[in-house]
């Protein structure tokens, strides 16, 4: 409770209004949402398999709300449309002040099984399939915690999605403003992804809303000197890392970039480029290699919150005026890559059976000189039917808008506002969550390997909840864990607890925590 305090859970006050009369009201429901995702109750029918009263203690009630009660208190809270909203409370809470900021942005694939959506298919990277999915596009910071969240309707480019979504949410940022309003060159940067490389794109993001990029280098043919690279010491996700680097200016489609290439065992060398003109060459390293934290942070996501849930069955219309690419076009293109990969085999057979002509003896060319023909009969009619497929492209419209598509046919998309709305209680709960594996880790010398674990240990571990209404107090006796040393942690951990003096929300009641577990004899190292 302290740590989702601490992360803004109670934000929602600021943002929803309260549920028509009822048992449970907003703060129950967010809570029980809450205390669900910590707990791994992935959703509401596994309620089922819980004891309900023992589940509703959490919530300062006798029960939590059944299945159907619970469903019904979020539609009260997703008919408001707030999420957005809430989203862009938290992101100003969360938003360090005084720091230069980085802001990391990635697509999130969600696959869709059902057939009541017409839904765009895109390529699936974990599955290595073109499925119909959705598209979720995240900010998040160098450690991998969440910022915002922003839900694609179509097929949008990524680069749409910065340049008209995410960076104005950016700007409306309290800490942004302040920096426009100090005028400031530079705002904020970047760190993408291959998927947005364009450096028209990089430049224009850098001279019209004053963001910075650092992504790598595609395309990349030369090499550079291996002797002009130098050791450097930099920091990946809380690893100290020895590489060697090099930087150089580089154009770039007329523009100037700062490129640094890391030099790898057995000679590669991995180029990243940035517009940023003011951080060191470690820093550039260091943040374009942190990216996995993003990535991490999606994997444990689906693995622990079952993120990619679908929350609420329906769809909804897009706008008719919304264009995206013709399928037709897309179609007759995937036919012509086809039919340039099958010249490209036949050229290789025809021109393997001229090599043997020229080196063959003069009583074996006869038999050559009709498979020579026929080879060359084969790799025409394919060039000619690539040919009239290219024609018949140049007449297609390469983007159309919905309302040119057939009815039976025409994109839509899922219900988004309960998605977003859970969303955003699990990015709470995920930075919840990482409070407390930041507060045991000076504590724990094994964190790094068994800090999760640890946590989500303690969150299944019986615990006592006393009241005491004369001294105004709540008491949590959590019990023994499974080892001496996990209890040491967290007899540490309630330490620090207690001396943020929470108020339990709703009441007067001060959380005091204890571990009810024999402490281990002190100086021992965990």
């Amino acid at each position: 409770m302290p740590s989702l305090i601490a992360q803004g859970l109670l934000q929602y006050k600021q943002v929803y209004k309260a549920l028509s009369d009822g048992y449970y009201g907003l703060q129950s429901t967010i809570l029980t949402l809450a205390f669900m995702a910590l707990c791994r109750i992935k959703n509401v029918e596994q309620l089922k398999q819980h004891n309900v009263g023992e589940l509703g203690i959490l919530i300062g009630l006798d029960r939590v709300p059944e299945g159907r009660c619970l469903r019904e208190k979020m539609q009260q809270i997703v008919v408001q449309n707030k999420a957005k909203e809430y989203n862009t409370e938290l992101f100003n809470h969360w938003l360090p002040k005084n720091e230069e900021l980085f802001f990391y942005i990635d697509g999130h694939v969600r696959i869709y099984y059902g057939y009541a959506a017409n839904l765009p298919v895109k390529y699936i990277s974990r599955q290595k399939l073109c499925l119909n999915a959705t598209t979720e596009y995240w900010v998040n910071d160098i450690q991998g915690l969440p910022y915002l969240v922003f839900m694609g309707a179509l097929t949008e480019k990524m680069q749409d999605v910065i340049e008209q979504q995410i960076i104005p949410e950016l700007k409306a940022s309290d800490s942004i403003k302040e920096r426009i309003a100090n005028k400031e060159k530079l705002l904020c940067t970047i760190v993408i992804d291959r998927e947005c490389y364009e450096p028209a794109f990089f430049q224009r993001l850098l001279e019209k809303h004053q963001t910075a990029v650092i992504t790598y280098r595609k395309n990349v043919k030369d090499k550079w000197d291996e002797n002009v690279f130098k050791s450097y010491v930099i920091d990946v996700i809380g690893n100290k890392v020895t590489v060697l680097l090099c930087e150089q200016v580089v154009l770039l489609g007329g523009i100037e970039f700062r490129e640094v290439r890391s030099l790898n065992e057995g000679g590669h060398q991995t180029a990243i480029i940035t517009t940023n003109p003011t951080i060191t060459i470690e820093q550039i390293a260091s943040k374009m290699f942190s990216r996995w934290s993003q990535e991490n942070f999606f994997k444990y996501l689906i693995a622990d919150y079952d993120f990619d849930k679908m929350i609420e069955y329906g769809t909804e219309k897009v706008s008719e005026t919304s264009k995206i690419v013709n399928p037709a076009y897309r179609k007759i293109s995937s036919s012509i890559k086809k039919a340039t990969e099958k010249i490209r085999r036949q050229e290789a057979k025809f021109y393997t059976i001229v090599e043997q002509i020229h080196e063959a003896p003069l009583e074996k060319i006869p038999t050559l000189t009709p498979q020579q023909l026929k080879a060359k009969t084969a790799l025409e009619s394919l060039k000619e039917a690539k040919a009239k497929l290219v024609t018949e492209r140049l007449i297609i419209p390469t983007k159309i808008m919905l309302k040119d598509m057939p009815e039976e046919k025409r994109l839509n998309k899922l219900k988004t506002e309960s998605k977003l709305f859970l969303n955003v209680i699990k990015m709470i709960c995920y930075r919840a969550e990482t409070n407390i594996f930041e507060i045991i880790t000076p504590h724990f010398q094994k964190s790094h390997n068994e800090g999760r674990m640890l946590i989500k240990q303690l969150f299944s571990t019986p615990a006592d909840i006393i009241p005491d209404a004369i001294e105004n107090t709540l008491t949590i006796g959590v019990n023994s864990l499974s080892t001496p040393r996990y209890n040491e942690v967290i007899n540490e951990l309630c330490v620090i607890l207690n001396q943020s003096e929470t108020i339990f929300p709703g009441t007067n009641l001060r959380l005091i925590y204890k571990c009810r577990a024999s402490q281990t004899s002190k100086g021992k190292e965990f």
